[in-house]
C-alpha cells in the first residue's frame, strides 16, 4: 500500500476516534476534551498529566495519534496477508475493532501509568463500537478501495 494512503487513513481514523472519544466524554461529564487528552498523557506521565501544564494535552493528542497510526499500519500490513479481510470488510471491521479494544484495554493500558478504571460492560461495548465505526470500518473500506485499484482520495473512480 502506498505510504500516502496510510498517512491519510491514519489521520482520518485517528481524528474520527478522538472526536468520538471527546464527544462521548462531554456527554458523560459536561467537560471539554482536556480530560480525555490528559488521561491519554497519563499513560506516560502518570498523575503529573492531570496537574501538569497544558503541554500534557498536546502530549495526550500526540500519543493518541501514535496509537492510531500503529493500528492503521498494522491493518494495512495484515490486509494483503489475510484473504478474509479483503472479502469481508464489515466482518473484518468488527473483528479488528474488538482486537483493538482487547490490545488497548488488556495490554497497553495496564502496562501504562494511567489510573485504573473499573470494568463496566456497557462502557466496554461503547468503546468497541467507537473503534469499529471510527477506525476499523473506515480502514476496511479504504483498504478495499485501494486494493481494487481505486484511489480513496478520488471520488471519480
Amino acid at each position: 500500500m502506498k505510504i500516502k494512503i496510510i498517512l491519510l487513513a491514519g489521520l482520518l481514523v485517528g481524528s474520527l476516534d478522538i472526536i468520538a472519544a471527546c464527544v462521548d466524554y462531554y456527554i458523560a461529564t459536561g467537560n471539554g476534551p482536556a480530560g480525555v487528552l490528559r488521561y491519554i498523557a497519563s499513560g506516560v506521565f502518570g498523575d503529573q498529566a492531570f496537574t501538569g501544564s497544558s503541554a500534557m494535552i498536546v502530549w495526550g493528542l500526540s500519543f493518541h495519534y501514535v496509537i492510531a497510526y500503529s493500528f492503521t499500519i498494522l491493518f494495512f500490513w495484515l490486509y494483503p496477508r489475510i484473504k478474509f479481510m479483503a472479502t469481508n470488510p464489515v466482518a473484518t471491521a468488527v473483528l479488528y475493532g474488538i482486537s483493538m479494544w482487547i490490545i488497548t484495554a488488556l495490554i497497553i493500558v495496564p502496562l501504562s501509568s494511567t489510573p485504573p478504571l473499573p470494568f463496566v460492560f456497557w462502557k466496554a461495548v461503547k468503546a468497541v463500537l467507537i473503534l469499529i465505526f471510527m477506525i476499523s470500518l473506515p480502514l476496511a473500506f479504504i483498504a478495499k478501495r485501494t486494493a481494487d485499484g481505486k484511489s480513496p482520495t478520488n471520488t471519480r473512480n
